[in-house]
């Protein structure tokens, strides 16, 4: 069975301060990202990249697809603590498991922790998350977004995928 808690070869050399490198790998490449565009875009510039796709500058005061943006500014401090509190639970989820951690387990989390402090910081720094990566289809489109939210997009994927196919390879009863 594979799962959470389970060994395997590549794991065995994965303990906590692995994950929390690569946790930290995408707050730096997340931050570097949004330093770089609040730098070199003004508020609302959009620069055409593909016929889908452009690069913008805006600012999300809530959370996923605006969510409570329109709030008095309560919501910065709230998300700023689920973001926390979930960085705080994911390391002790991946210290208790060590190098027995699935590396599709640690990796999901990884990413999801990565992700989360790169917009609490934004959130402390700014007020805002800084979005940048715009997809639209003629009048349709997509929420912006960055960095982080892709991480944490792939890390909540991976966690599906991973516990799909734990299911998968338990033994039936």
């Amino acid at each position: 069975m594979v799962g959470p808690g389970t060994a395997t070869p590549a794991a065995g050399r994965r303990g906590l301060a692995f994950w929390l490198l690569l946790a930290a790998v995408v707050i730096v490449l997340d931050q570097a990202a949004k330093l770089y565009f609040n730098g070199a875009f003004t508020y609302g510039q959009r620069v055409p990249v593909l016929p889908i796709f452009d690069l913008t500058l805006v600012y999300n005061r809530g959370a996923a697809f605006s969510f409570l943006a329109t709030e008095a500014g309560w919501q910065r401090w709230f998300f700023t603590v689920l973001g926390i509190g979930a960085a705080v639970v994911i390391t002790i989820i991946l210290r208790r498991h060590g190098p027995r951690a699935h590396p599709r387990f640690a990796l999901a989390l990884a990413l999801i922790m990565g992700g989360a402090l790169g917009n609490v910081i934004d959130r402390v720094a700014y007020g805002h998350v800084v979005d940048f990566l715009l997809f639209y289809w003629k009048d349709w489109y997509y929420p912006a977004f960055n960095i982080a939210d892709v991480a944490i997009t792939c890390g909540a994927i991976l966690l599906v995928l991973d516990e799909l196919l734990r299911m998968r390879k338990a033994p039936s009863n």
